[in-house]
């Protein structure tokens, strides 16, 4: 027991000595009484409180990153523009030669059964009629010729029967056009006004081609093969449903077909 006290005291006399520096110097030359007096500006250091340390700590510290945004979805492509299309367009009337040679020429646009051959009705004009349209039935046909005889006419007769001229005043009967208005022109300088030229010949049918939902450039191509029949009139309006035809107007009498059938439709009409 002796040995193990002194053995103790001894080793604790040891770490004393060693602690004051008696056992010579700290590596780096340096004891801890000379570390307090070599301290760069002691009198700014400042104790502080746990909360303040905690404080500086949150003030020093780097900002955080900011978080990435989310990436902005990308916006919606523009969508296509709808490609215009025609609803409806007819070509005719066709003779049987002519109708062959049109038919071969559109198959090659590939059209498929947006194309349809038809048949509509077709007047061969053979005859002008020069008249002035019935007003006042009996009575205004007998007062139009009383003013007739007065500004010196006298070649006229009144229209009756059963027809739509009843009680019209025929003029004459040219069989051109062209003969027709020169008679409109020479009445007019005698003072007759609202004279009519009505295109007159037998009632038939010819072939005819129905065209559905065209575009622009596919009615471009047909009425560029339309081009090459001679007298085409183009002329635009509305169509009917799927399974009804397009109605034909007559472009050289002017009467369309009836009310009820009439649609608007894009027509080529070759005579």
């Amino acid at each position: 027991m002796k040995f193990v006290f002194w053995a103790l005291l001894a080793l604790n006399a040891l770490l004393l000595a060693y602690g004051q520096g008696y056992l010579g110097k700290l590596e780096g030359g340096e004891r801890e009484p000379q570390r307090l007096r070599n301290q760069l500006a002691p009198e700014r250091m400042v104790m502080l409180t746990a909360q303040e340390a905690r404080a500086a700590a949150e003030i020093a510290a780097p900002p955080a990153a900011p978080e990435p945004q989310a990436a902005e979805a990308a916006p919606a492509p523009a969508p296509a523009p709808a490609l215009e299309t025609i609803a409806c367009t007819q070509a005719g009337a066709f003779t049987a030669a002519d109708a062959r040679r049109f038919g071969t020429r559109i198959a090659g646009l590939e059209l498929g059964q947006r194309a349809t051959r038809t048949s509509v009705p077709f007047q061969e004009i053979t005859s002008h009629l020069v008249y002035l349209p019935p007003n006042g039935g009996k009575e205004g046909a007998e007062r139009r010729a009383a003013e007739l005889r007065e500004k010196g006419v006298a070649n006229f007769f009144v229209m009756q029967g059963d027809s739509p001229l009843k009680w019209s005043v025929s003029l004459g009967v040219f069989k051109t056009e062209a003969a027709a208005q020169g008679l409109v022109a020479a009445l007019g300088k005698q003072g007759v006004r609202g004279v009519r030229v009505l295109p007159r010949g037998p009632q038939g049918t010819r072939a005819a081609w129905q065209f559905r939902d065209l575009t622009l450039d596919e009615r471009s191509r047909v009425a560029g093969i339309a081009d090459d029949f001679a007298g085409v009139h183009v002329g635009a309006g509305r169509c009917p449903a799927w399974g009804h035809r397009c109605p034909y107007i007559n472009a050289f009498v002017g009467w369309p077909a009836a009310p009820s059938t009439l649609h608007a439709c894009a027509i080529t009409l070759i005579a």
